[in-house]
């Protein structure tokens, strides 16, 4: 608990760290930030690591899939901070880290399975968490994009002390997270299908649809983008949607039973 509520307050520290100079002239101490960032997410793995790995086996409770994959993202944005425009996005990053941290403090459950006797669900499972850790921080810079649009049209970029990335970059960043989390959704799939006995059966079938459901949002917004160059509302919408359906199918049901009949 103890070690819990340290790392929720590293997390919070790198994130108001940026957050109260983001305005300022000099602009936010990225150092420090990047500092504490790393001594969080350095403690939250040890942490992660004891809540998962049990003695009957790996505790793949919807909170502790919540935490790894928050855990993903966070590290993934720490190391990109270093090469592209995402200031702004990681206060959101370390701040939703933090309060799931929390909830597993404080909502703990369990779900425990045995991954050793069926290796083969590793590959699965790890597919389906990079996807969603990828597709999710593309749902942040869709966002991003959509903030930079609204800026841009009320004149008010200005008021940001560390300017605003250029449209294009993030746009590019987003397609390519897109196109990478979608190939991963795609595998994800097709190794679910191939490991698992009956991807529509009861319990199942609604994650599974809702699964594809989300693939084909992903797939037919880089179709159309490719094709005939969709851009800006549309794509930004289909990257929230395809995000929400996602959501559903990896925690809908696990939240409705390991949390609200809990």
């Amino acid at each position: 608990m103890l070690l819990g509520l340290i790392c929720f307050c590293l997390y919070a520290g790198a994130a108001g760290v940026i957050l109260l100079k983001f305005f300022d002239h000099k602009g936010p101490n990225l150092k420090l930030s990047y500092v504490l960032a790393v001594a969080a997410i350095a403690m939250h793995a040890w942490l992660l690591n004891n809540d998962i790995f049990v003695s009957l086996g790996e505790n793949l409770s919807m909170l502790n899939v919540a935490s790894l994959v928050a855990w993903l993202i966070s590290v993934t944005m720490l190391i990109a901070a270093f090469t592209m425009p995402n200031t702004i996005l990681l206060p959101v990053v370390y701040s939703f880290t933090g309060v799931i941290i929390l909830l597993d403090l404080f909502i703990p459950d369990a779900h425990i399975m045995q991954i050793g006797v069926r290796p083969e669900l590793m590959i699965h499972i790890g597919l389906a968490l990079f996807a969603y850790a990828c597709l999710g921080i593309a749902l942040l810079y869709a966002l991003q994009l959509a903030y930079i649009n609204m800026r841009l049209k009320e004149k008010k970029a200005s008021l940001l002390h560390s300017s605003l990335p250029p449209l294009m970059m993030v746009e590019g960043i987003l397609f390519k997270l897109l196109t990478v989390g979608t190939i991963l959704l795609t595998l994800s799939l097709i190794s679910g299908f191939v490991f698992l006995e009956n991807m529509f059966g009861q319990g199942q079938a609604h994650k599974t649809i809702l699964s594809i459901l989300a693939w084909l949002v992903f797939s037919v917004e880089l179709f159309g983008h490719f094709k005939f160059g969709w851009r800006g509302k549309p794509i930004i919408f289909a990257t929230i949607l395809g995000s929400v359906l996602l959501s559903l199918a990896y925690f809908g049901s696990r939240f409705v039973k390991e949390i609200i009949l809990s």
